[in-house]
């Protein structure tokens, strides 16, 4: 196989969770230009729609399912409804979360819930139902994204739930690619820095200067800037890269 075909992804059927907006979308359409048919699963029909349209003006196809990744039953429906109308499923990318910020001394149990169901139990719900589809195909990548906050306290910011979630997303990342390997099935995580997004547009910008000033290379990153990694992992060029966590952070945590 040459070097360039090591990273074609074309014909190849994909999965994103929450990809109506931000990461998840750009993610979403990363893969459609790349030439896979992607399923979106979202709560928000409106902007999973609005992907679905993006996704098949790009000349592929593009499926939407409604699905609470929190809900088993959703997720399991969601998943067997992507294999029905795709085929297959040869790329899972599960990136739906939540993160709210309040000092943990004061941090309501609902809200510790509503982030540890969301931001792992609803990944690990999601990596059950695409393995059981890909260890009879003996072959996949499951990406999850986690964050640099499973890595390093970032400030100012008060957030210990979402910390110890995506730490968790990692670890489970590597847990399950160790458990899975024997079936073919590769499972690593991305995790981001601080990036550009609607949700830190529309409520974090008076933080930006703090963490700009944090960041190495001086700048958040923008969305587009994961989507190399992402290839990476869903392709053959990671065929031998399995249980790793990708950080994308503008070296944020190696200082």
């Amino acid at each position: 196989m040459s070097l360039f075909n090591l990273f074609d992804v074309a014909g190849r059927k994909a999965l994103v969770t929450g990809a109506g907006r931000g990461i998840g979308r750009v993610l979403a359409l990363a893969l459609a230009e790349a030439g896979c048919d992607v399923s979106i699963l979202e709560i928000d029909m409106k902007n999973a729609e609005s992907v679905v349209k993006d996704i098949k003006k790009l000349g592929r196809k593009g499926i939407a399912f409604r699905a609470d990744i929190t809900k088993k039953e959703q997720v399991d429906k969601a998943f067997a409804g992507t294999v029905k109308e795709l085929g297959r499923l040869d790329i899972c990318v599960n990136n739906a979360g939540i993160s709210i910020q309040k000092p943990a001394e004061e941090m309501p149990e609902e809200d510790w819930d509503s982030i540890l169901d969301i931001n792992l139990k609803g990944v690990f719900l999601c990596c059950q139902a695409a393995a059981r589809i890909m260890i009879p195909q003996q072959k996949g990548s499951i990406i999850n994204i986690a964050s640099m906050s499973g890595i390093a306290v970032n400030v100012p910011q008060r957030q210990a739930a979402y910390n110890a979630s995506k730490a968790g997303v990692a670890m489970l990342s590597r847990s399950l690619a160790v458990e899975w390997a024997q079936y073919g099935i590769r499972v690593n995580s991305i995790s981001p820095g601080y990036i550009k997004t609607e949700m830190t547009m529309s409520s974090m910008t008076r933080l930006f200067p703090m963490w700009e000033s944090l960041t190495p290379m001086g700048r958040l990153g923008e969305p587009e800037e994961l989507r190399a990694a992402m290839l990476y992992l869903a392709s053959d060029g990671s065929s031998y890269v399995t249980g790793h966590d990708l950080v994308v952070d503008g070296g944020y945590t190696a200082r």
